[in-house]
């Protein structure tokens, strides 16, 4: 008889991909896999095209600062509360699995109140509001970087890197360049700005173009953020987004430009592809991608620019930089010790 595990964590595609990815090495045969998320998040288009049965509830905004929709959505969260009980007494689960992010603190509430058991995976440096909140409910919690340590109970807490999708590290270079049109011979720069893009990287990619002629580019540039105006370059390729080609154009990525989300700078280190991380600012976000950023910076495996300080000028220079460090990253990546948390992650879930 299958075992049930349900997952949850939404709100932003990095709180759903690497479930997805421990959801690709569950055995079929033994795990009966059921994910919970909010009514209209990206986790419900996301887990959706995998074909996951897939429970909405409500959810509300968790928020560090004082406004009236705190109120508002306290009762939101405990709707969902209520929700999240009831698909989990519906689905007796033998484990509930958490990536963050506000749906999934009434979850793991609820999982709690049921005594079933609920491990939790922090991906960035110091954690989120959610799993500030629900570390007290969290039977084992997992974190991506060592420093995080310091911010969980340690006798439930280890660190052991970011659940990496396998199928990521199995592109081919030579198949990368073929779909492209590259020249094999020529080093390619992709650039991606996160799920939704970004404005001000897309911008500055584009001006500096004429300055960018030693590179073929690769530009992920999210939805809508196409432009029509560069769509018939031979060194220049926009997307919004890459699925199923993106391991063999990343294979075929000698350089990086990205945000500082946890999920993607592990993968880039997993691929050992030197990065300039340009972090969400604070007025975006809490500080997290900026702390990625420095410890990845500190530890040598990328460059940061913030992005009050982008621009064509400090773009192309810090681009000279990194292809100057190159050698220096590569080589501390390869150094670094391998971390294969998605084989801990699931022999952990296979002992319950």
């Amino acid at each position: 008889m299958k075992k049930t595990i349900v997952f949850t964590g939404g709100g932003s595609a990095g709180h759903v991909t690497p479930n997805i990815a421990i959801i690709d090495e569950l055995d079929k045969s033994v795990w009966d896999v059921q994910y919970i998320g909010s009514n209209k998040g990206i986790e419900k288009e996301l887990i959706e095209k995998i074909s996951i049965p897939y429970h909405g509830i409500s959810s509300g905004k968790l928020r560090r600062y004082l406004d009236f929709e705190n109120v508002v959505d306290s009762f939101r969260v405990l709707k969902g509360c209520m929700d999240a009980r009831k698909v989990l007494r519906k689905l007796k689960p033998a484990l509930v699995f958490s990536k963050g992010g506000f749906v999934s603190v009434p979850v793991i509430i609820a999982a709690r109140s049921l005594k079933i058991p609920v491990l939790i995976h922090e991906s960035d440096m110091t954690p989120g509001l959610a799993n500030k909140i629900a570390q007290r409910f969290a039977t084992k919690i997992f974190t991506s970087f060592e420093e995080t340590l310091n911010y969980f109970p340690k006798d439930k807490t280890a660190a052991i890197g970011s659940p990496i999708r396998r199928g990521i590290l199995k592109g081919s270079p030579y198949k990368g360049t073929e779909l492209l049109g590259f020249d094999r011979k020529r080093p390619v720069l992709t650039v991606m700005g996160g799920s939704l893009g970004a404005k001000k990287i897309n911008e500055t990619i584009r001006a500096a173009l004429p300055l960018l002629k030693d590179y073929q580019i690769i530009h992920l540039c999210g939805k809508g953020n196409v432009d029509e105006n560069y769509t018939n370059l031979k060194d220049y390729k926009q997307f919004e987004y890459v699925f199923d080609e993106l391991p063999h154009y990343l294979a075929a990525t000698e350089f990086v430009i990205t945000r500082g989300g946890s999920n993607s700078i592990f993968e880039f280190l997993a691929l050992k592809i030197p990065m300039l991380i340009i972090p969400l600012t604070k007025n975006q976000s809490r500080g997290d991608q900026i702390l990625n950023g420095r410890s990845f910076q500190e530890k040598g495996y990328a460059m940061m620019l913030e992005e009050e300080n982008l621009s064509v000028d400090t773009l192309v220079i810090h681009l000279a930089d990194l292809k100057k460090r190159r050698d220096e990253m590569k080589e501390k990546m390869t150094s670094l010790e391998k971390k294969d948390a998605i084989g801990v992650l699931v022999r952990e879930i296979n002992a319950r």
